[in-house]
């Protein structure tokens, strides 16, 4: 189904049709999912998914129609991502996490198959820059335009082709040291 078939499909259901609801949420739930986890993390990728719903939900009587309903539904996904990165900052970490994670990081690696060849390529995405890995999964996972990923990210279409490609360049540079990329302070 394209954009335009789900941005139909949110009106529809934004004006009490339940059956276009029901297949609104089918049609993104996957795309919603991948978004928060790419965030976020697999563990809290089922809350956050769930919470970008609730706020949905709750808009979608409002939801016009200016830009895809994908784009406004990444857009609320990426803010409760914000919210809950926010809230988990503002909590204290349980001790002995540092410790796990040290023990981790000096780790040997093993020989690597295809399945954790990927792992590692998730990994190595996980550990971009928050702007340049949001920038890059927008457009090389989820597949979306890059006008459509400035919506999300509430930035000059200019700053995604920046953040995609240096998210490109850190991702072949990790690939070659074979080492996790390291965060940069400036997206």
């Amino acid at each position: 189904m394209d954009d335009t078939d789900v941005t139909r499909l949110a009106k529809l259901a934004g004006r009490g049709d339940r059956a276009a609801l029901d297949l609104f949420l089918r049609e993104t739930q996957q795309h919603v999912w991948r978004f928060v986890a790419s965030l976020s993390d697999t563990q809290t990728a089922d809350d956050l998914t769930q919470e970008t719903y609730i706020r949905a939900l709750r808009s979608l009587p409002r939801f016009k129609g200016d830009s895809s309903a994908k784009t406004w539904l990444l857009s609320i996904a990426r803010r409760a991502v914000v919210d809950h990165i926010r809230a988990a900052q503002s909590r204290p970490r349980r001790s002995g996490i540092a410790d796990w994670e040290t023990a981790i990081d000096h780790a040997e690696p093993p020989a690597r198959s295809r399945f954790e060849e990927r792992v590692v390529l998730d990994q190595l995405i996980g550990a971009l820059a928050p702007e340049r890995k949001e920038a890059f999964v927008l457009t090389q996972t989820l597949g979306l335009s890059y006008a459509d990923a400035a919506e999300i990210c509430d930035c000059p279409i200019g700053t995604i082709r920046s953040r995609v490609a240096r998210a490109r360049d850190d991702l072949v540079a990790a690939m070659n040291a074979d080492i996790v990329v390291e965060r940069p302070a400036v997206g």
